[in-house]
């Protein structure tokens, strides 16, 4: 076994007969939203907490079955349900696959879409700034401020100020930029200074807000209009994508569900049963 294969068969956490190998932490994690779940699982303090939970949730599962309560009618009713959900959330994503339109084919029906029905792509008037924020309040924090200004408009790199200086590190990170906005997606005192600002390249003064001081430059202005394709075209795509997977979803229960028989006696006891009772 090479040096990769025998770290990739590692157990994270083991003992007492108890392996928790990383296929297990890789299910577990898929109770993380997707869009924070890569950055949970770079971290190896959260992958130390998850494994050694799933070690003790393993270890008291199996002393559980030692004591025999897999054979308790509700808790063998409850393993079915879950059985039952994960295999057919597992065939559910296989029908999803088959039934996904490629990338290519879901973008010429979103172009459709586009020409078909431009009111709903109609927009105001949008700018695209970027920004420097220094994080705190008082006096010192405005100097700050003031002193960055004074350096970008001697000709500092902004995008390069934005990435060392600025306390908005989402935006930090891409030199500053917001991209392009409406009106009411900013504090009142942001929009009012970018709003104000009539040629790109424009600085504003230093503007205070609830989050500190900014420094806010004017990159381009869109007038109102029908936005372009290129700024939809992934909403309109991932819509499309997901909206033939549920179709799909639709039309198999339906056809499984032709084959159930109600007991409407039965539903009747059950709901006698479970009744808040006087």
């Amino acid at each position: 076994m090479s040096a990769t294969a025998a770290v990739q068969s590692q157990a994270l956490v083991e003992g007492k007969n108890i392996a928790i190998t990383k296929q297990d932490l890789q299910a577990e994690a898929q109770r993380i939203p997707p869009d924070v779940r890569p950055l949970i699982l770079a971290r190896p303090d959260n992958v130390k907490r998850m494994a050694s939970d799933l070690y003790v949730l393993r270890s008291m599962a199996v002393m559980a079955q030692q004591l025999g309560m897999e054979r308790d009618p509700k808790v063998a009713a409850a393993m079915q349900v879950t059985r039952d959900k994960v295999l057919a959330d597992a065939w559910l994503a296989a029908l999803d696959e088959k039934n996904m339109p490629s990338i290519e084919a879901a973008e010429k029906q979103a172009r459709s879409v586009y020409l078909a029905q431009p009111e709903r792509f109609k927009a105001g008037e949008q700018v695209r700034a970027r920004h420097i924020l220094i994080g705190s309040k008082g006096a010192d924090a405005r100097t700050q401020a003031e002193q960055l200004l004074e350096e970008l408009k001697k000709g500092a790199d902004f995008a390069a100020l934005a990435k060392e200086r600025s306390a908005d590190k989402g935006s930090a990170a891409r030199g500053g930029d917001l991209g392009f906005f409406e009106r009411g997606r900013m504090v009142p005192e942001f929009e009012q200074a970018v709003f104000a600002l009539k040629q790109p390249g424009e600085f504003s003064g230093v503007v205070e807000s609830k989050f500190g001081f900014h420094i806010i430059q004017l990159a381009e202005i869109r007038p109102a209009g029908i936005k372009p394709f290129e700024d939809v075209r992934d909403e309109l795509i991932k819509g499309i994508r997901a909206s033939a997977a549920q179709a799909a979803r639709v039309t198999a229960a339906d056809e499984v569900r032709k084959n159930a028989v109600t007991n409407d006696a039965a539903v009747d006891a059950f709901v006698s049963e479970n009744a808040p009772k006087p």
